[in-house]
């Protein structure tokens, strides 16, 4: 139940990005510009003739919708950032965008590729002075669109994350208790897709002015269709890498080897062990783990928490102390 006074010492998990309503304004500022941009290729590559100028075109309306999923995305994890039905909170909504995107990403590959290789064997005539004006437009709106979401790559420690207000809230009778702590470095999987497809967009822009160019200069006709088949193994090239970045978090997948080494490090330190260790990113910056220590000498939870206070990206911690049986 999302009924917050259900469980009155109940803390709120929000574990969104340290710039989730910048990266928010952002995403939809460029929705538009390549809403715009799309349209304007599409009608100007089919009036043209330029089969590198209409694959730009499309493949720049997957990105308009994968860009608006995007923006939903954000919009939809900060309108809910405090239902607390989504157990450890919205943070990982943003991959569940990503993943979509790289689907689509995929999905356009796929489409261009074909369309481009029958245009090898039946080509039609281009007017490629009106065509390449109308690429180098595309571009320099693809590079704008990259420059507003260059910033997902920037590292700000989480001052927008709830998880910065709880500290040792423990249940020492039941011997297990959480700890909140600031968010630290991480990637936003979200913006990172989004700039992806913007990318995406600027690489096929630069192969459609380059076959433009081919064809005008030098007669090479066949080079529109060539420069579309490049264009898409390489962005298929790029949906299989996010669809692994992001397919990761969402599966759970242990997001930082050395962090689970750490761990386990400060916990030996104190004569104990642990037993059994889930480490998984909950949103951009933010990683929740559920510990479970066995020692001949318990200590609360607390204690083993403090050990673990300082570490960057852990956010959320759950211990569960364990005695150890007598030889």
């Amino acid at each position: 139940m999302s009924d917050a006074n259900s469980f009155p010492a109940q803390h709120e998990h929000i574990f969104l990005g340290s710039a989730h309503d910048r990266h928010e304004r952002r995403t939809w500022l460029v929705v538009g510009l390549t809403a715009v941009m799309m349209v304007a290729e599409i009608v100007a590559g089919t009036v043209f003739g330029s089969m590198a100028l209409v694959a730009d075109g499309w493949h720049m309306s997957t990105h308009a919708a994968a860009l608006g999923i995007a923006a939903f995305a954000y919009r939809f994890a900060r309108q809910h950032a405090h239902d607390r039905r989504f157990s450890f909170g919205t943070g990982k909504l943003g991959d569940l965008a990503a993943f979509a995107s790289a689907l689509l990403l995929m999905f356009i590959a796929l489409a261009v590729a074909w369309e481009s290789a029958l245009r090898l064997y039946t080509p039609i005539a281009i007017d490629f002075t009106q065509a390449t004006a109308v690429a180098v437009l595309g571009l320099l709106v693809n590079l704008v669109s990259a420059w507003l979401l260059s910033d997902g790559h920037d590292h700000h420690h989480g001052h927008n994350d709830g998880g910065s207000g709880h500290h040792g809230r423990g249940h020492d009778d039941h011997q297990h208790g959480h700890h909140h702590a600031h968010g630290g470095h991480g990637g936003d999987t979200n913006l990172r897709a989004a700039y992806m497809h913007v990318l995406a967009d600027a690489f096929t822009s630069i192969l459609a002015i380059t076959a433009l160019l081919g064809g005008r200069f030098y007669g090479w006709v066949w080079l529109d269709p060539v420069m579309g088949i490049v264009g898409a193994c390489v962005i298929a090239h790029w949906s299989i890498g996010l669809l692994r970045s992001s397919g990761g978090v969402l599966l759970d997948t242990v997001p930082d080897e050395e962090l689970a080494k750490r761990i386990g490090e400060r916990i030996a330190a104190e004569g104990a062990e642990v037993a059994d260790l889930h480490l998984w990113q909950v949103g951009p910056g933010h990683r929740s783990a559920i510990v479970s220590v066995v020692t001949g000498q318990p200590k609360p939870p607390a204690a083993y928490k403090a050990l673990l206070a300082d570490l960057p990206t852990l956010s959320h911690v759950t211990v569960e102390v364990n005695t150890r049986s007598a030889a």
